[in-house]
């Protein structure tokens, strides 16, 4: 069965083709800058390499064509004609409360998801181009949404509250729902398979570290508790976000800049983070570069960033009675072993023991990086979202063929 996966944002999409049988992908890449002039579509080569293809790509649907023609066209195809894929997988962003598992993208499904447009204003109109383009496409097309929100609608409700007016709840669903569940619940997953745990009685943290990142609890195999809250701004320092502030600083900020509501958002979400605090980038290697070259704020920077995700590993331990298993992922957690070792750094009271050498040269690769004789495994575990996305489109639709 060939299942394509895609993943739409307000501007781009990206797309994975997946013989789910074998889990081969057989093509992917990604569109950026719909709606510009220099509108392109970028697909990896079997060899690794990218190709770049420029074309006007007004909106959704054209892009969508656009991929869909690629990849059943003469050059580039891998496929003879759309009717050998079998389904589509959407990322959907916010399902709220409605959503705690992936599902069939019905009328019925589809109204109830506008309907969390509030709660990802940004996100969740974009992911509903990717469907829309698609039904317009290819109508009869099977499509199921896998939701970033429905891994973590386990938390209980003491950690899903904010202490603030319970009518802010009831009327307007305010908690937290946390983000990356598709990620957090691949690595899980993984965590499970290599370590041959059980999930009834499993205590894992999943660390989720990249441009945006967030930590989960995962106690029997179910998230308990996560970093981000309503929405992905909250916990960790990330690329160009805050992570946690104080409520109060919110309003005085305001003040002294002059800021409306829109002015805070955007400060918060995209000036603020490692490259604010940096004054580089938000991109972790030039910062990482700049700090070993004795850069004063990079290091701070780099500090900040290893610090809050040690508080988390240290809350959630506390949270589930203890852990026996910590696992990185996301292009920060995959690949940069520095901010791994000053994460883990004094958690030695929690029994973990990192193999510092092994750790230093690890990057990209599922592996244990903990020494034998420490009592926490610590893993690196190269999250696969679109593979789940993928798996979950496949266990829905076998049933309508």
């Amino acid at each position: 069965m060939k299942i394509l996966v895609l993943n739409c944002g307000s501007s781009s999409i990206k797309y994975q083709l997946f013989d789910i049988e074998t889990k081969e992908v057989l093509a992917k890449g990604g569109i950026e800058k719909i709606g510009l002039e220099d509108s392109f579509l970028k697909i990896t080569l079997p060899n690794g390499e990218k190709e770049t293809i420029y074309a006007p790509i007004p909106e959704h649907t054209t892009g969508v064509s656009l991929i869909i023609d690629t990849i059943t066209g003469e050059k580039y195809g891998v496929l003879k004609s759309i009717n050998e894929i079998d389904a589509v997988g959407h990322r959907m962003v916010h399902g709220g409360e409605k959503f705690s598992a992936s599902t069939l993208l019905t009328d019925e499904v589809l109204r109830d998801f506008v309907a969390c447009n509030d709660l990802a204003p940004l996100h969740n109109p974009a992911n509903m181009k990717g469907v829309d383009a698609v039904k317009a496409i290819a109508p009869d097309m099977p499509q199921v949404g896998v939701f970033d929100t429905a891994f973590h609608q386990t938390m209980p409700d003491y950690a899903y509250m904010y202490a603030v007016p319970y009518e802010l709840y009831e009327k307007h669903g305010v908690r937290r729902y946390g983000f990356h569940g598709t990620s957090h619940r691949y690595v899980t997953k993984r965590v499970l398979e290599i370590t041959g745990m059980k999930a009834e009685g499993s205590r894992i943290i999943t660390c989720h570290v990249g441009n945006g990142g967030s930590i989960t609890a995962v106690k029997d195999g179910k998230s308990v508790d996560t970093s981000m809250g309503l929405t992905p701004l909250e916990g960790l320092m990330m690329g160009t976000r805050s992570g946690d502030i104080d409520a109060g600083a919110i309003p005085f900020i305001m003040d002294k800049m002059g800021l409306d509501t829109h002015g805070l958002s955007d400060l918060l979400n995209k000036k603020s983070g490692v490259a604010a605090v940096s004054g580089i980038s938000m991109d972790m290697r030039e910062v990482e570069a700049a700090a070993k070259e004795g850069n004063k704020r990079a290091i701070l920077s780099n500090t900040m960033y290893a610090y809050r995700i040690k508080k988390y590993i240290g809350a959630y331990a506390a949270a589930m009675g203890g852990v026996d298993v910590i696992a990185f992922a996301g292009g920060v957690g995959e690949n940069q072993g520095g901010i791994r070792e000053a994460s883990l750094d004094g958690l030695d009271f929690l029994g973990v023991e990192l193999d510092k050498e092994l750790n230093a040269k690890m990057r990209g690769e599922e592996c244990v990086l903990s020494t034998p004789a420490s009592k926490v495994k610590v893993l690196l575990i190269p999250t696969d979202e679109e593979l789940m996305i993928a798996s979950d489109t496949y266990e829905i639709v076998k049933g309508l063929k």
